[in-house]
Parts: C-alpha cells; sequence; structure tokens
C-alpha cells in the first residue's frame, strides 16, 4: 500500500523542477509556517481517470503477433500539487496492475498482467519497475518477451507521459502568488534545446520580454544562432511544423499541431510550447520552454528562413532564455535540431 500522509505537503517533500526544498523534518512552530504558506490541490482522482486513459491500448506488434493493455485492474496511490510562495511542488506515488492480451499470427490468444509498485516522484521513469508476466494458465509464447521489451517501453513512455500531462494539462487554473501580493492565473507549461557550426552572439537582460508573469522575475538573456541547410526554406519550414518529420530527427514520439496557437511536445515531454505566428516558408514563432525551467516561465524563439539559392540559412533567435540555461540551450538546439535535422534528412552534405 502506498504510504499515507503525504498529502499534507509537509513531510518527504522532494525538490522539482519548479520546487523550492522544503526540509523534510520540521518543529512544531515551522509547520505552522509552512501551512500558511503552502496550499494544496488534490490531483488523485484526476490521476486515475488519465493512468488509465494513457495505458488502455498501448499495443505492440512483431513478427510473433500483437499485445496490447486491454485492462487496468489495480490503481492505488495519490498525487498532490502544492503551491509554495508561487512554486510548484508535485507528489505522485502509485502502484498499478494491468491486463495484458495477446494474439499470435495463428490465432491464439493470450492473457498475462504488468505490474508497476514504484511509480513515484522519488523514481526517474527509467528506474521503474515494470513486470511483466504469463497467467498460469496459459502455454508459453514468445508474446511474453514482446511485451517484456517494446510493450515495457510503450508502457514507461506512457508513465512519462502522465507525469508531463501532472505538470501542465492538470495545473492549468492553479493561482500563483505574485512577489507584490497579486494572484494571476497559471495556463500551460514545457520545454528543450541543440549543437554543430553556429555563430553565436549572446547579451544579458534582466526579464524575459515575452514570457508568462508569475510575479517572480528572472534574470535572463538574448542570443541569435545561424545554421545553413542544403534544402529549400520549404522543405526546412515543414520539417518543424509536421509531426511525423519532428518525430523522425528526434527518434521519439511528438506532438505538434503545426498552425498558428498550435501546441508542441518532443523528446519525451522535455520540450513543449505553442507556434504563435507562422509565415509559410519564411518564419516560425514560438513559445517555448525546457520542462526543468521555472514554472510557467518560456522563452520566444523566433526562425528566420533565408533563401540563399542552393540552400537555406536559418536564423535562430532566442529571447528570455534563464540566464543560467543559456548554454543548455544552445547546446540543445545545436544537437537535437540542428545536427539531428541533418542526419536524418540529409540537408547536410552535397550529392555530387
Amino acid at each position: 500500500m502506498v504510504a499515507a500522509g503525504r498529502a499534507s505537503g509537509i513531510k518527504n517533500l522532494v525538490p522539482n523542477q519548479c520546487a523550492e526544498h522544503v526540509p523534510q523534518r520540521l518543529r512544531r512552530d515551522e509547520l505552522e509556517t509552512v501551512d500558511v504558506l503552502m496550499t494544496e490541490r488534490d490531483a488523485t482522482n484526476w490521476s486515475s481517470d488519465k493512468l488509465k486513459s494513457l495505458l488502455l491500448g498501448v499495443s505492440v506488434e512483431s513478427e510473433e503477433g500483437t499485445c496490447e493493455v486491454t485492462e487496468v485492474s489495480k490503481l492505488e496511490g495519490e498525487a498532490s500539487i502544492n503551491n509554495r510562495k508561487g512554486k510548484l511542488i508535485f507528489f505522485y506515488e502509485w502502484n498499478l496492475k494491468a491486463t495484458w492480451t495477446g494474439k499470435s499470427k495463428s490465432g491464439i490468444q493470450y492473457k498475462g498482467s504488468i505490474e508497476v509498485p514504484n511509480l513515484s516522484d522519488e523514481n526517474d521513469m527509467e528506474d521503474l519497475d515494470i513486470c511483466v508476466m504469463l497467467n498460469k494458465d496459459e502455454p508459453e509464447t514468445p508474446l511474453v518477451n514482446l511485451m517484456k521489451t517494446k510493450g515495457a517501453d510503450k508502457i514507461r513512455e506512457a508513465l512519462g507521459s502522465y507525469v508531463g500531462f501532472l505538470k501542465t494539462e492538470f495545473t492549468q487554473g492553479m493561482i500563483l502568488p505574485t512577489a507584490n501580493g497579486v494572484a494571476k492565473l497559471q495556463t500551460t507549461s514545457q520545454s528543450t534545446a541543440t549543437k554543430d557550426k553556429t555563430q553565436i552572439s549572446s547579451s544579458s537582460t534582466t526579464a524575459a520580454p515575452n514570457s508568462i508573469n508569475t510575479g517572480v522575475k528572472i534574470p535572463t538573456c538574448k542570443f541569435s544562432m545561424r545554421e545553413t541547410f542544403l534544402t529549400s526554406p520549404a522543405d526546412l519550414y515543414r520539417v518543424f511544423l509536421n509531426q511525423e518529420m519532428v518525430q523522425a530527427f528526434t527518434h521519439a514520439p511528438a506532438t505538434v499541431d503545426g498552425q498558428r496557437g498550435g501546441k508542441f511536445r518532443l523528446l519525451g515531454g522535455n520540450v513543449f510550447g505553442e507556434f504563435t505566428e507562422l509565415v509559410p516558408d519564411e518564419k516560425i514563432v514560438m513559445r517555448w520552454r525546457y520542462n526543468n525551467w521555472p514554472c510557467e516561465h518560456y522563452a520566444t524563439i523566433t526562425l528566420t528562413l533565408l533563401d540563399r539559392s542552393s540552400e537555406t540559412e536559418l536564423k535562430v533567435e532566442c529571447r528570455g532564455v534563464p540566464d543560467s540555461e543559456e548554454e543548455q540551450t544552445k547546446e540543445g538546439w545545436k544537437r537535437y535540431y540542428f545536427e539531428a535535422i541533418r542526419q536524418t534528412f540529409g540537408y547536410g552534405a552535397r550529392l555530387f
């Protein structure tokens, strides 16, 4: 059973990217102070529904047959979000069991179980124990190995999506107190970065020009990068807005709604944001963030595509990037965008 008492938001606090550290042991008078500064929102029922919707229908296929998660039979645990001085602290701890059904190429059906006992804010996704078993009365089948490999990966991905949605979708409308006491509504959040031969100029500012104001100003910077790609502006423009192409160069599932106001989420939820301006084949402007940035803080990224005859020059202007994240953001864009796009689509080599 999941340990009780976590919903109090006082004990066993584990800081995440949006949280301040709170000591685990507090005196009675300190507890009273924390209670005044911290408010809580229960996410247990929402989480239960979200986990079921993400897990049901998860399927994998191989030359041996197909497997699918057909039932979530047990969901024990809790989840909550604490708002402490405008910082969101996330708690979740779940023990879940599910049923999978397999069907071989010859039409024989099999049933088994899946158990994940340690989905928790204290564990990374890579550390999850995903136990896949075949029911005792079932004959041996290679489909068990399919579920233990590809199936477990898909389940891990679904659980990772739950954590991402908890930190973005569920937090919509939560009130964050500002430094002057005026409350503002929180909307959604997300973010990421990349690397190659890049011309970079940077300068520091004191506030993000186009970021969402949550009442806490952080030092930010702006910088620009330039890259060339051996393709047309139209093709390069499509790479950033087409979901299948984004999934191809990131080598991971992604959600991309390539229209003005459309949202995007990629690299396992580590990068997300929204397209705010689109000029076909010429310019893309987006609100963009890494998942580990301060809650609700977005940078403004402007991509300008310039036709240089047989190649396209891409100018990337980044504004409102946290000072402490400047180098990570530059390297992220170079590695996960520029280099990945060249390697995936062959836009970096001339063919004679």
